[in-house]
Protein backbone atom coordinates (compact mmCIF):
# COMPACT_ATOMS: atom_id res chain seq x y z
CA UNK A 1 0.00 0.00 0.00
CA UNK A 2 3.04 2.21 0.90
CA UNK A 3 4.12 1.99 -2.51
CA UNK A 4 1.20 2.00 -4.43
CA UNK A 5 0.68 5.84 -2.51
CA UNK A 6 3.69 6.54 -3.88
CA UNK A 7 3.51 5.95 -6.99
CA UNK A 8 0.65 8.10 -7.05
CA UNK A 9 2.19 10.67 -5.16
CA UNK A 10 5.43 10.50 -7.42
CA UNK A 11 3.33 10.69 -10.86
CA UNK A 12 1.00 13.71 -9.38
CA UNK A 13 3.19 15.40 -7.14
CA UNK A 14 6.81 14.93 -7.12
CA UNK A 15 7.41 14.09 -10.85
CA UNK A 16 5.87 17.39 -11.83
CA UNK A 17 7.73 19.37 -9.06
CA UNK A 18 11.03 17.85 -10.08
CA UNK A 19 10.38 18.46 -14.08
CA UNK A 20 9.50 22.17 -13.18
CA UNK A 21 13.06 22.41 -12.30
CA UNK A 22 16.06 22.72 -14.60
CA UNK A 23 16.92 19.54 -15.19
CA UNK A 24 20.48 19.89 -13.56
CA UNK A 25 18.86 21.45 -10.73
CA UNK A 26 16.38 18.50 -10.47
CA UNK A 27 19.26 16.21 -10.19
CA UNK A 28 21.19 17.89 -7.59
CA UNK A 29 18.08 17.78 -5.57
CA UNK A 30 17.33 14.34 -6.07
CA UNK A 31 21.44 13.47 -5.27
CA UNK A 32 21.12 15.51 -2.56
CA UNK A 33 17.91 13.30 -1.24
CA UNK A 34 19.35 10.31 -2.08
CA UNK A 35 22.74 10.85 -0.09
CA UNK A 36 20.03 11.88 3.47
CA UNK A 37 19.39 8.03 2.63
CA UNK A 38 22.33 7.32 2.70
CA UNK A 39 23.38 8.54 5.95
CA UNK A 40 20.41 8.26 7.93
CA UNK A 41 19.39 4.66 8.63
CA UNK A 42 15.91 5.99 9.35
CA UNK A 43 15.70 6.97 5.51
CA UNK A 44 16.99 4.04 4.64
CA UNK A 45 14.32 2.57 6.21
CA UNK A 46 11.43 3.89 4.98
CA UNK A 47 12.82 3.81 1.36
CA UNK A 48 13.40 -0.01 1.83
CA UNK A 49 9.66 -0.05 2.88
CA UNK A 50 8.61 1.79 -0.12
CA UNK A 51 11.01 0.25 -2.71
CA UNK A 52 13.22 -2.55 -2.00
CA UNK A 53 11.89 -6.22 -3.64
CA UNK A 54 13.65 -9.43 -3.35
CA UNK A 55 13.24 -12.69 -5.17
CA UNK A 56 15.75 -15.95 -4.68
CA UNK A 57 15.17 -16.34 -8.64
CA UNK A 58 16.85 -13.03 -9.50
CA UNK A 59 19.70 -13.55 -7.84
CA UNK A 60 22.58 -15.10 -9.84
CA UNK A 61 26.50 -15.18 -8.88
CA UNK A 62 29.28 -12.70 -11.62
CA UNK A 63 32.67 -12.41 -11.39
CA UNK A 64 32.67 -14.46 -7.88
CA UNK A 65 29.83 -11.55 -6.87
CA UNK A 66 26.73 -11.63 -5.50
CA UNK A 67 23.57 -9.58 -7.13
CA UNK A 68 20.58 -10.15 -5.47
CA UNK A 69 18.77 -8.76 -8.84
CA UNK A 70 19.93 -8.29 -12.19
CA UNK A 71 18.89 -4.16 -12.31
CA UNK A 72 21.85 -2.07 -11.49
CA UNK A 73 22.03 1.69 -11.55
CA UNK A 74 24.04 2.97 -14.38
CA UNK A 75 26.78 5.62 -14.23
CA UNK A 76 26.45 8.68 -14.46
CA UNK A 77 23.69 9.43 -12.07
CA UNK A 78 26.05 9.61 -8.73
CA UNK A 79 29.32 10.85 -10.01
CA UNK A 80 30.77 11.77 -7.52
CA UNK A 81 29.82 8.57 -5.05
CA UNK A 82 28.09 10.43 -2.97
CA UNK A 83 24.79 8.41 -2.33
CA UNK A 84 26.27 4.65 -2.74
CA UNK A 85 24.31 3.68 0.76
CA UNK A 86 20.94 4.75 -1.02
CA UNK A 87 21.00 2.30 -3.72
CA UNK A 88 20.09 -0.93 -2.39
CA UNK A 89 17.54 0.40 -0.34
CA UNK A 90 15.81 1.86 -3.46
CA UNK A 91 15.78 -1.41 -4.40
CA UNK A 92 19.11 -1.58 -7.19
CA UNK A 93 20.89 -5.19 -7.57
CA UNK A 94 24.54 -3.22 -8.11
CA UNK A 95 25.08 0.08 -8.55
CA UNK A 96 27.86 1.81 -10.45
CA UNK A 97 29.42 5.70 -9.65
CA UNK A 98 31.46 7.96 -11.47
CA UNK A 99 32.64 8.74 -14.30
CA UNK A 100 35.79 9.44 -12.71
CA UNK A 101 38.35 11.12 -14.10
CA UNK A 102 41.89 11.23 -12.63
CA UNK A 103 41.98 15.12 -12.25
CA UNK A 104 39.20 16.76 -11.30
CA UNK A 105 37.13 19.04 -13.28
CA UNK A 106 34.55 21.36 -13.71
CA UNK A 107 32.88 19.85 -17.06
CA UNK A 108 31.18 21.55 -19.91
CA UNK A 109 29.47 25.07 -19.96
CA UNK A 110 25.76 25.03 -18.38
CA UNK A 111 23.65 24.74 -20.23
CA UNK A 112 24.55 20.93 -20.53
CA UNK A 113 21.61 18.77 -19.58
CA UNK A 114 18.08 18.63 -21.27
CA UNK A 115 15.16 16.84 -21.09
CA UNK A 116 13.73 15.14 -24.31
CA UNK A 117 9.81 14.09 -23.04
CA UNK A 118 8.24 13.03 -26.54
CA UNK A 119 10.91 11.05 -26.89
CA UNK A 120 11.28 9.73 -23.32
CA UNK A 121 15.02 10.67 -23.34
CA UNK A 122 17.88 12.74 -22.42
CA UNK A 123 20.47 14.73 -23.87
CA UNK A 124 23.88 15.55 -21.86
CA UNK A 125 27.09 16.90 -22.36
CA UNK A 126 28.36 16.97 -19.16
CA UNK A 127 31.66 16.16 -19.88
CA UNK A 128 32.86 14.09 -16.88
CA UNK A 129 32.49 16.69 -14.62
CA UNK A 130 33.55 15.38 -10.94
CA UNK A 131 35.78 15.71 -7.48
CA UNK A 132 38.51 13.80 -9.46
CA UNK A 133 39.91 10.01 -8.40
CA UNK A 134 41.54 11.16 -5.41
CA UNK A 135 39.30 13.43 -3.83
CA UNK A 136 36.48 10.59 -4.62
CA UNK A 137 38.54 7.75 -2.47
CA UNK A 138 38.86 10.02 0.11
CA UNK A 139 35.18 10.32 0.74
CA UNK A 140 34.77 6.44 -0.09
CA UNK A 141 37.24 5.40 2.84
CA UNK A 142 35.54 8.17 4.99
CA UNK A 143 32.19 5.90 4.20
CA UNK A 144 33.06 2.61 4.14
CA UNK A 145 34.90 3.05 7.43
CA UNK A 146 31.32 3.50 8.82
CA UNK A 147 29.06 1.51 6.69
CA UNK A 148 29.02 -1.37 4.80
CA UNK A 149 27.34 -2.06 1.22
CA UNK A 150 25.08 -4.77 0.46
CA UNK A 151 25.23 -4.44 -2.96
CA UNK A 152 28.59 -4.53 -5.58
CA UNK A 153 29.95 -1.22 -6.35
CA UNK A 154 31.44 -0.52 -9.63
CA UNK A 155 33.26 2.61 -10.95
CA UNK A 156 33.51 4.02 -13.89
CA UNK A 157 36.39 5.74 -15.14
CA UNK A 158 37.20 8.15 -17.67
CA UNK A 159 40.18 10.42 -19.01
CA UNK A 160 40.94 13.69 -17.84
CA UNK A 161 40.08 16.40 -20.42
CA UNK A 162 43.27 18.60 -19.86
CA UNK A 163 45.21 14.80 -20.68
CA UNK A 164 46.42 13.89 -24.12
CA UNK A 165 45.14 11.34 -25.85
CA UNK A 166 48.92 9.47 -26.08
CA UNK A 167 48.69 9.69 -22.37
CA UNK A 168 45.44 8.43 -21.69
CA UNK A 169 46.66 5.44 -20.55
CA UNK A 170 48.41 6.21 -18.06
CA UNK A 171 45.42 8.86 -16.86
CA UNK A 172 43.12 5.82 -16.51
CA UNK A 173 46.25 4.11 -14.27
CA UNK A 174 45.85 6.72 -11.64
CA UNK A 175 42.44 6.71 -11.32
CA UNK A 176 42.23 2.63 -11.45
CA UNK A 177 45.34 3.32 -8.44
CA UNK A 178 43.34 5.67 -6.41
CA UNK A 179 39.90 3.95 -6.71
CA UNK A 180 41.05 0.01 -6.66
CA UNK A 181 40.17 -0.64 -2.64
CA UNK A 182 36.69 0.90 -2.76
CA UNK A 183 35.47 -0.51 -6.34
CA UNK A 184 33.93 -4.65 -6.81
CA UNK A 185 34.54 -4.08 -10.34
CA UNK A 186 35.50 -1.25 -12.84
CA UNK A 187 34.81 -0.12 -15.81
CA UNK A 188 36.97 2.09 -18.76
CA UNK A 189 35.07 4.45 -20.46
CA UNK A 190 36.16 5.31 -24.21
CA UNK A 191 32.39 5.71 -25.73
CA UNK A 192 31.36 8.89 -24.40
CA UNK A 193 30.82 11.65 -26.79
CA UNK A 194 31.63 15.07 -24.11
CA UNK A 195 35.27 14.22 -24.01
CA UNK A 196 37.13 15.82 -26.97
CA UNK A 197 38.26 12.86 -29.21
CA UNK A 198 37.57 10.23 -26.59
CA UNK A 199 35.79 7.74 -28.69
CA UNK A 200 39.32 7.39 -30.41
CA UNK A 201 39.99 5.56 -27.48
CA UNK A 202 37.84 2.31 -28.76
CA UNK A 203 40.23 2.01 -31.70
CA UNK A 204 41.98 -1.23 -31.12
CA UNK A 205 46.09 0.03 -30.64
CA UNK A 206 44.63 2.41 -27.97
CA UNK A 207 42.46 0.31 -26.37
CA UNK A 208 45.23 -2.00 -25.70
CA UNK A 209 47.33 -0.12 -24.39
CA UNK A 210 44.85 1.72 -21.67
CA UNK A 211 44.22 -2.39 -21.26
CA UNK A 212 48.04 -3.27 -20.52
CA UNK A 213 48.69 -0.23 -18.58
CA UNK A 214 45.86 -1.44 -15.89
CA UNK A 215 46.99 -5.21 -15.68
CA UNK A 216 49.71 -4.71 -13.16
CA UNK A 217 47.66 -2.87 -11.03
CA UNK A 218 44.69 -5.21 -10.91
CA UNK A 219 46.78 -8.05 -8.03
CA UNK A 220 42.92 -8.82 -7.13
CA UNK A 221 42.31 -9.70 -10.53
CA UNK A 222 39.19 -7.83 -9.98
CA UNK A 223 36.46 -7.41 -13.00
CA UNK A 224 37.14 -4.89 -15.47
CA UNK A 225 35.20 -3.81 -18.10
CA UNK A 226 34.52 -1.80 -21.52
CA UNK A 227 32.34 0.72 -22.51
CA UNK A 228 31.17 1.18 -25.93
CA UNK A 229 29.46 3.43 -27.84
CA UNK A 230 26.12 2.72 -29.61
CA UNK A 231 27.52 4.39 -32.51
CA UNK A 232 30.14 2.06 -34.02
CA UNK A 233 29.55 -0.05 -36.76
CA UNK A 234 29.13 -3.37 -36.31
CA UNK A 235 32.70 -4.59 -37.64
CA UNK A 236 34.32 -2.18 -35.04
CA UNK A 237 32.43 -3.54 -32.28
CA UNK A 238 33.52 -7.08 -33.42
CA UNK A 239 37.20 -5.33 -32.89
CA UNK A 240 37.02 -4.02 -29.62
CA UNK A 241 34.99 -6.97 -28.39
CA UNK A 242 38.27 -9.31 -29.56
CA UNK A 243 40.57 -7.03 -28.36
CA UNK A 244 39.44 -6.46 -25.24
CA UNK A 245 38.90 -10.76 -24.66
CA UNK A 246 42.73 -10.66 -25.74
CA UNK A 247 43.18 -8.64 -22.80
CA UNK A 248 41.39 -10.36 -20.79
CA UNK A 249 38.65 -8.41 -19.96
CA UNK A 250 35.73 -9.09 -17.85
CA UNK A 251 32.77 -7.87 -20.20
CA UNK A 252 31.51 -5.40 -21.88
CA UNK A 253 28.88 -2.83 -21.02
CA UNK A 254 26.87 -1.78 -23.84
CA UNK A 255 26.02 0.52 -24.69
CA UNK A 256 27.07 4.60 -23.65
CA UNK A 257 24.74 7.02 -24.92
CA UNK A 258 24.25 7.99 -29.21
CA UNK A 259 25.22 10.56 -31.16
CA UNK A 260 22.46 9.88 -33.65
CA UNK A 261 19.36 12.39 -33.98
CA UNK A 262 18.13 9.96 -36.50
CA UNK A 263 13.91 9.42 -35.42
CA UNK A 264 13.90 11.61 -33.13
CA UNK A 265 9.91 13.31 -32.46
CA UNK A 266 11.93 16.46 -30.74
CA UNK A 267 13.19 19.09 -33.32
CA UNK A 268 14.10 22.20 -30.84
CA UNK A 269 15.53 22.20 -27.38
CA UNK A 270 13.11 25.17 -25.71
CA UNK A 271 15.98 26.39 -23.65
CA UNK A 272 18.40 27.28 -26.08
CA UNK A 273 15.81 27.47 -29.31
CA UNK A 274 18.21 25.40 -31.33
CA UNK A 275 17.61 22.34 -33.72
CA UNK A 276 18.46 19.10 -31.62
CA UNK A 277 20.38 18.17 -34.95
CA UNK A 278 22.75 21.74 -33.57
CA UNK A 279 23.14 20.78 -30.21
CA UNK A 280 26.11 18.53 -29.14
CA UNK A 281 25.86 15.65 -26.17
CA UNK A 282 24.66 12.41 -26.21
CA UNK A 283 21.43 10.93 -26.33
CA UNK A 284 19.91 8.27 -23.40
CA UNK A 285 16.59 6.68 -23.06
CA UNK A 286 14.21 5.31 -25.51
CA UNK A 287 16.11 6.37 -28.83
CA UNK A 288 19.07 4.18 -28.21
CA UNK A 289 16.99 1.67 -26.97
CA UNK A 290 17.09 -0.98 -30.02
CA UNK A 291 20.44 0.06 -31.41
CA UNK A 292 21.54 -0.92 -27.86
CA UNK A 293 19.58 -4.16 -27.31
CA UNK A 294 21.37 -4.97 -31.33
CA UNK A 295 24.68 -4.04 -30.17
CA UNK A 296 24.01 -6.61 -27.46
CA UNK A 297 22.53 -9.20 -29.88
CA UNK A 298 25.87 -8.78 -31.82
CA UNK A 299 28.17 -9.09 -28.82
CA UNK A 300 26.27 -12.28 -27.50
CA UNK A 301 26.88 -13.84 -31.38
CA UNK A 302 30.50 -12.86 -31.27
CA UNK A 303 31.68 -14.28 -28.22
CA UNK A 304 28.97 -17.62 -28.01
CA UNK A 305 28.07 -16.50 -25.24
CA UNK A 306 31.04 -16.74 -23.35
CA UNK A 307 31.95 -12.77 -22.44
CA UNK A 308 29.69 -11.66 -19.85
CA UNK A 309 27.24 -8.20 -20.67
CA UNK A 310 25.80 -5.31 -18.58
CA UNK A 311 22.65 -4.18 -20.97
CA UNK A 312 22.18 -0.43 -21.09
CA UNK A 313 19.93 1.96 -22.64
CA UNK A 314 16.34 2.66 -23.01
CA UNK A 315 15.08 0.55 -20.05
CA UNK A 316 11.62 1.85 -18.65
CA UNK A 317 9.89 -1.69 -18.34
CA UNK A 318 10.50 -5.17 -17.31
CA UNK A 319 10.12 -5.93 -21.28
CA UNK A 320 12.64 -3.90 -22.32
CA UNK A 321 14.81 -5.19 -19.36
CA UNK A 322 13.70 -8.96 -20.64
CA UNK A 323 14.77 -8.35 -24.02
CA UNK A 324 18.35 -7.11 -23.24
CA UNK A 325 18.53 -10.24 -20.75
CA UNK A 326 17.80 -12.95 -23.40
CA UNK A 327 19.58 -10.81 -25.96
CA UNK A 328 22.61 -12.11 -23.88
CA UNK A 329 23.02 -9.54 -21.03
CA UNK A 330 23.59 -10.57 -17.53
CA UNK A 331 22.97 -7.41 -15.76
CA UNK A 332 20.95 -4.40 -17.01
CA UNK A 333 21.30 -0.80 -15.76
CA UNK A 334 18.45 2.35 -15.51
CA UNK A 335 19.20 5.25 -15.85
CA UNK A 336 16.79 7.54 -17.98
CA UNK A 337 14.24 5.07 -16.88
CA UNK A 338 14.74 6.51 -13.10
CA UNK A 339 14.21 10.47 -14.41
CA UNK A 340 11.07 9.53 -16.10
CA UNK A 341 9.19 6.92 -14.07
CA UNK A 342 10.84 7.69 -10.21
CA UNK A 343 12.39 5.42 -8.17
CA UNK A 344 9.18 2.79 -8.05
CA UNK A 345 10.99 1.55 -11.77
CA UNK A 346 13.24 -1.01 -10.38
CA UNK A 347 10.69 -2.99 -8.01
CA UNK A 348 8.37 -2.57 -11.11
CA UNK A 349 10.79 -4.16 -13.48
CA UNK A 350 12.00 -6.62 -10.95
CA UNK A 351 8.15 -7.61 -10.55
CA UNK A 352 7.97 -7.65 -14.23
CA UNK A 353 10.85 -9.93 -14.45
CA UNK A 354 9.46 -12.52 -12.45
CA UNK A 355 6.29 -12.46 -14.59
CA UNK A 356 8.51 -13.19 -17.51
CA UNK A 357 10.48 -16.03 -16.07
CA UNK A 358 6.51 -17.91 -14.69
CA UNK A 359 5.48 -17.37 -18.22
CA UNK A 360 8.45 -19.14 -20.10
CA UNK A 361 8.88 -21.67 -17.19
CA UNK A 362 12.24 -20.92 -16.07
CA UNK A 363 13.28 -21.28 -12.29
CA UNK A 364 15.88 -17.87 -12.28
CA UNK A 365 17.14 -15.52 -14.32
CA UNK A 366 20.23 -17.18 -15.70
CA UNK A 367 18.20 -19.26 -17.39
CA UNK A 368 16.98 -16.26 -19.11
CA UNK A 369 20.32 -15.17 -20.19
CA UNK A 370 20.92 -15.15 -23.93
CA UNK A 371 17.54 -17.26 -24.37
CA UNK A 372 16.73 -15.58 -27.60
CA UNK A 373 19.87 -17.31 -29.50
CA UNK A 374 18.84 -20.50 -28.11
Amino acid sequence: MLSVAYKYAYQYGIHPLLFSFEPETAHHLAIATCRRISESSIMQAIAKSLFYYSDSRLSQELWNLKFDNPVGLAAGFDKNAEAIGAWENIGFGFAEVGTITAKGQSGNPLPRLFRLPRDRAVLNRMGFNNRGAAATAIDLKNYLANHRLGIPLGINLGKSKVTELAEAKFDYAESLRSLYEFGDYFVVNVSSPNTPNLRDLQATEQLCGILAELQPINTANKPILVKIAPDLNDADIIEVVKASQSYGVAGIVATNTTISRQNLTTTHLAITGKPVTEEAGGISGQPVRDRSLAVINLIWQTTNGSLPIIGVGGIFTAEDAWQKITAGASLVQIYTGLIYEGPLVVKQVLQGLLTKLDAHGLDNIQQAIGLAHK
